[in-house]
């Protein structure tokens, strides 16, 4: 672990991984051992501070239910419990980038 790595927080670690590959919030948690349900709090933060006026954005691919495809979740940063449309519970989870 660098200095870098020991001294950032949980937000600073979860930026910085997405700067270097695309993430699930469960892959996120699993990485940093942090619990998955913070993950989604400091996701929303992060994407907060994320500013096109320094070249990067915040991206999701949203969330998608594996029975019907539905893919128009209110709130993409957030981990739904079953599928608006088709009421299945079996939803893939978002993933999140910073580019």
């Amino acid at each position: 672990m660098s200095d870098r790595e020991s001294t950032a927080t949980t937000r600073q670690r979860i930026a910085d991984a997405l700067r270097d590959d695309p993430a699930t919030a469960s892959a996120l948690s699993t990485t940093l051992g942090v619990p998955a349900s913070s993950v989604y709090g400091h996701l929303q933060h992060v994407a907060r501070s994320v500013h096109s006026d320094d070249g990067e954005q915040f991206l999701v691919a949203p969330p998608e239910c594996r029975n019907c495809g539905f893919n128009a979740f209110d709130d993409p940063v957030n981990y739904p419990s079953r599928c608006p449309e088709c009421r299945s519970e079996g939803i893939e989870e978002a993933v999140f980038k910073i580019e």
